[in-house]
């Protein structure tokens, strides 16, 4: 293509601001190397022949295989299709492929490329912001493919103003032509803005254009620019100009022209609809090969969406069931909370029983004697099976230690369990109550919660801790005022005697001791609750001493044992219910001797008188902690 080749679209017109008679009817010529590669600004208001003008340089072009690439606003230059092969993009049914900004790439390639002529047709699409994003993303790749190709290219805007304004926010795309309009002409990438309103494009962009065409305007403000780019004397015969006549004025020419553009010779689709039948003419249609590459992309385009949406779908099922797991998480969690108030409201309905009709010292002390006279067979049938220690063999150890405590009158007709508990409560019936409860928390339970979550029947796993009946023969009675001192003075020798009131009794959270008158009571309960456990738990409370806070896996692990989650949490449970260790939230748990003794004492005791208690209880089970003297 040589720099002299031009294209003729207009003659020289007389008239105001115009050219002398003389010169009227000759030609006006356009340089083609200009045109491709400068920037250019045609306006004018609606009916003044502007998009005429356009079209006549885009005619001119394309007889010469010229490549351009047309944003189509409203859908007028598909009347071009009459003469041209000429690739309609958009996304309306007649465009010859629907485009989205995927295809952005492919456009700008086919265009640069192959030389393909383009109509970028974005008058079809609802949402401005999918029109501005292929407006965007195909300027991008055409300015990208240029730097390197460097081949002489046309880019005409309708209706510019609406990208790049003169007041408000510019989007991504009116930032982006402004781009090509400075730095375009280096790379060979021209462009040309259209609009009716020169007022409300930015003036920046018409400042620097190299050729600009004034049709009719008479609105003020826009003649007002007029008259600031060309001088006052224009701002009044912008007015009067006839149709398809206007001012050019161009870097290449010293004199501003006023000339009538020629008649464009293909369909002309912006032509406002009139009474007369319109013939729609016949176009030219482009290659199914083209048109082929773009389907191409629509259909993985199509592909990755339905992906997309099958992948949501899998996820929204995953959520609800996920909610729905938290949710069955949260219930069990309730039904275990009211299973251990449930056993605790039975535990303090039994003491209170039984501390209501526990007969006097001396009765207590009859009802032994006559127990032992009775026979096993006897007629009234009620000799108590439980050994004489009592039911955890503490009671020799406390009835040396206080000649107060009474025993249980087990072989007299008048007391009986129906009596102890009320309500017709035996001590079997709380037991299994409890132990049922328990049970069935740990049965609802799955291997989620990380508090409950174990199986009462896999494993070493011992169950819940089944408290027993209380042995009247091992709870000291209430203290009168005449065994007070003897009490003093043969109190337990190991940790000496503490008097009722200096126990917080609603600080107790023994399962089987309603309440303790020594030291040694309470060492020696803590000592049974650890003797009773399983050979593995003690080993996961031997862990939870040495770190403090622990959970059952990693405790179970510390004693031995396996990475089975639902077995470490079976053995872990023993420890929780008889309060050795207690839950911390979140699946962890701390060691909790020490704050038991100090719990039971109402923090009275000293460091000191804490130390070895606590060193007691702990010799029961640790090899390196001997038992003080």
């Amino acid at each position: 293509m040589s720099s002299e080749e031009t294209i003729t679209v207009a003659d020289v017109s007389a008239g105001p601001g115009g050219t002398n008679e003389i010169n009227a009817g000759t030609p006006v010529d356009l340089p083609v190397v200009d045109l491709l590669t400068g920037r250019g600004f045609i306006t004018g208001k609606s009916g003044s022949g502007k998009s005429n003008t356009a079209s006549v340089v885009l005619e001119n072009l394309l007889d010469n295989n010229f490549p351009v690439l047309i944003v189509d606003s409203d859908g007028e230059y598909y009347g071009l299709k009459e003469a041209y092969e000429i690739l309609h993009v958009g996304a309306d049914e007649e465009c010859d492929i629907q485009v989205t900004a995927d295809h952005a790439e492919k456009i700008a390639s086919l265009a640069l490329e192959e030389n393909i002529p383009i109509i970028l047709d974005v008058s079809g699409y609802l949402d401005d912001a999918d029109a501005n994003e292929l407006l965007l993303e195909t300027a991008r790749h055409l300015f990208a493919k240029e730097k390197k190709l460097k081949k002489p290219f046309l880019l005409v805007v309708e209706e510019c103003h609406e990208y790049i304004p003169e007041q408000g926010g510019m989007g991504e795309a009116g930032k982006m032509l402004i781009k090509i309009g400075k730095r375009g002409r280096k790379h060979g990438l021209g462009v040309v803005g259209i609009s009716q309103r020169p007022a409300d494009v930015k003036k920046d962009f018409i400042t620097q254009c190299d050729w600009l065409v004034w049709h009719r305007l008479t609105w003020r403000n826009d003649t007002k620019v007029v008259g600031r780019i060309l001088g006052s004397e224009y701002a009044d015969a912008v007015e009067e100009l006839g149709d398809g006549e206007g001012f050019l004025v161009a870097d290449w020419s010293d004199d501003i022209r006023r000339v009538q553009f020629h008649r464009k010779e293909t369909f002309d689709a912006g032509a406002t609809p009139g009474l007369e039948d319109i013939e729609q003419p016949e176009l030219k249609s482009v290659s199914d090969d083209l048109v082929s590459e773009l389907t191409d992309i629509s259909d993985e385009k199509a592909r990755r969406e339905s992906e997309l949406a099958d992948l949501r779908q899998e996820l929204d099922k995953r959520e609800a069931r996920i909610t729905q797991l938290e949710q069955e998480l949260e219930d069990a969690r309730d039904l275990s909370r009211m299973a251990d108030q449930f056993a605790q409201a039975m535990l303090q309905r039994s003491e209170a029983a039984y501390r209501q009709t526990a007969p006097p010292a001396e009765e207590a002390a009859a009802a032994v004697d006559a127990t032992a006279e009775t026979p096993a067979g006897g007629a009234e049938g009620h000799t108590s099976d439980r050994p004489a220690g009592g039911a955890n063999g503490h009671a020799a150890d406390r009835s040396a230690a206080g000649a107060e405590s009474p025993t249980a009158d087990t072989g007299g007709a008048e007391t009986t369990a129906d009596g102890v508990f009320g309500d017709d409560l035996t001590p079997a019936d709380f037991a299994d109550a409890v132990t049922g409860v328990d049970d069935a928390v740990a049965a609802t339970l799955d291997d989620d919660t990380d508090d409950e979550s174990i199986d009462p029947t896999s494993g070493d796993n011992s169950g819940p801790i089944d408290p027993e009946p209380v042995d009247p023969s091992e709870v000291t009675g209430p203290e009168d005022s005449s065994g007070s001192s003897e009490r003093a003075t043969n109190g337990s020798q190991g940790f000496g005697t503490v008097a009722r009131t200096d126990i917080a009794e609603e600080a107790m959270e023994f399962v089987e001791a309603v309440e303790h008158d020594t030291r040694e009571a309470v060492v020696t309960e803590l000592t049974d609750r650890i003797v009773d456990l399983p050979l593995r738990s003690v080993k996961m409370l031997e862990h939870y001493r040495e770190v403090g806070d622990s959970d059952p896996m990693s405790a179970h692990l510390a004693a031995g044992g396996d990475d089975d989650h639902q077995l470490a949490y079976s053995r872990n449970r023993p420890l929780r219910q008889s309060g050795l260790i207690r839950h911390l939230g979140e699946g962890r748990y701390r060691y909790a001797i020490p704050e038991l003794i100090r719990e039971a004492y109402a923090d009275t005791l000293t460091d000191s008188e804490l130390s070895t208690m606590v060193q007691s209880v702990e010799a029961s089970f640790l090899d390196d902690v001997a038992e003080p003297k």
